[in-house]
């Protein structure tokens, strides 16, 4: 039964399902914001999924004692540290961000992040962007833009929807990052991020004077929270990762803010204006382009050695075991020089350039 579940059908459910428990972030931490101040509440969300990730990998340890999953390495370090770098201050701009609009119109524009991804994924990691996700990307920045001028006739811009907007940016640095680092171990890599950002985040907490320390049934939301919309959600995303590449996961993920959106009117009763209307319909459209691109071609694939979690029912693992070896698992493999033709996306298998899309 394993064998006939298609691994990108199996990639886009987990990205949904990182989008559902992201989706509940942007409403449930405008409430918490009430009595909990920005940099502390930022610090408890990825503490909450650092702590909630380390017990599910000791419990994962304890059911199976043999690894299935390739550790981070000392090759890793560069992009393990711009990770954490980025996941500090994202969710700190983010917290200051729903201080200053409505947890509605932050979670809209949380569609900022698939721009920031994609083209950071094609400038700097050389994936494709083709012509659908361009357009969605078009699309989105036109939205976005919406979204962030209170008024069209003076220009003025909205403080809160661009420290949003600039959290929606680290963020897609930090998912090409995270990208980078995804045929490895993710709840490893969720409780790392976990415990080094939201460290980092009380460090700044307590620079600006924050208050450490708040009630306990709060600090137990935001931990709880944490746990399930970056934790969980986190660890969902970066399997995506594997199959999908950046770009795509992160137009899957576009889930999520239509999910905060109407919780968002559901909590708080936000008035819907006719810009905030028209930035929707334009969002899903652009949510919609993204998701839905892709190609196949001919394409070869360079010998390459590395570690990572695989079985040998695709193409691409074609080494032999002695005994031979059923079910998945992690050990350094070779790929030989091999050309072939399939429907792909930029995952860490496929990085080769394109010369037109």
């Amino acid at each position: 039964m394993r064998n006939s579940i298609n691994p990108r059908h199996a990639a886009i459910g987990f990205a949904v399902l990182a989008a559902v428990l992201y989706g509940i972030s942007s409403p449930a931490a405008k409430l918490l914001l009430e009595s909990i101040p920005p940099a502390l509440l930022a610090s408890l969300l990825y503490l909450g999924a650092g702590i909630g990730m380390f017990a599910v990998s000791l419990l994962q340890s304890s059911r199976n004692k043999t690894r299935r999953e390739a550790p981070l390495g000392k090759k890793d370090l560069p992009y393990v540290i711009g990770m954490i770098l980025l996941d500090i201050a994202a969710p700190v701009l983010l917290m200051f961000g729903l201080t200053m609009t409505t947890a509605a119109n932050a979670s809209l524009l949380n569609n900022f992040e698939i721009v920031t991804t994609a083209l950071v994924a094609f400038f700097v990691f050389r994936e494709s962007i083709d012509r659908r996700l361009g357009i969605a990307i078009i699309l989105i920045v036109f939205a976005s833009i919406l979204l962030t001028v209170e008024d069209a006739g003076s220009l003025a811009f909205s403080q809160g929807s661009i420290l949003v907007l600039l959290a929606c940016v680290a963020w897609g640095f930090e998912n090409n990052c995270t990208r980078m680092l995804s045929l490895k171990d993710p709840v490893e890599i969720v409780v790392i991020k976990g415990f080094g950002a939201g460290t980092g985040a009380l460090i700044l907490a307590f620079f600006a004077g924050e208050a450490i320390f708040g009630s306990m049934g709060s600090v137990l939301a935001a931990l709880l929270l944490g746990f399930f919309a970056y934790g969980l959600s986190i660890y969902f995303y970066v399997l995506a990762q594997r199959t999908l590449g950046a770009a795509q996961t992160s137009a899957f993920y576009a889930v999520a803010p239509f999910i905060g959106v109407a919780l968002s009117f559901a909590i708080f009763g936000t008035d819907l204006t006719l810009s905030f209307a028209v930035a929707t319909v334009i969002m899903i459209l652009g949510a919609y382009f993204a998701a839905t691109g892709g190609h196949h071609h001919r394409h070869t694939h360079a010998v390459v050695t590395h570690e990572h979690r695989h079985s040998h029912d695709d193409e691409h693992h074609t080494h032999t075991h002695d005994p031979p070896v059923a079910d998945e698992h992690s050990h350094t493999h070779t790929h030989e020089d091999q050309s072939h033709d399939h429907p792909h996306t930029p995952d860490l298998h496929h990085r080769h350039g394109h010369e037109r899309e």
